[in-house]
């Protein structure tokens, strides 16, 4: 499973919308956005930032 894959299901499974994502991450909708559909990767800080809003570590986002 990719890292958007991941980000993507992780959010759907604790019922968060991506605009509530983008909030508690402090990232940009669009931004998010392109990080879910892979279009691009987003860098560590960005994904400490989404692991934390999920609840979970930057490693499980990571990990296949």
């Amino acid at each position: 499973m990719t890292i958007s894959e991941k980000i993507r299901l992780t959010r759907q499974q604790k019922n968060i919308s991506q605009g509530e994502l983008a909030q508690l991450s402090g990232i940009n909708t669009k931004t998010l956005s392109r990080y879910e559909l892979g279009a691009s990767i987003p860098p560590a800080d960005a994904l400490k930032s989404i692991a934390d809003a999920l609840g979970v570590t930057a490693d499980y986002l990571i990990s296949d």
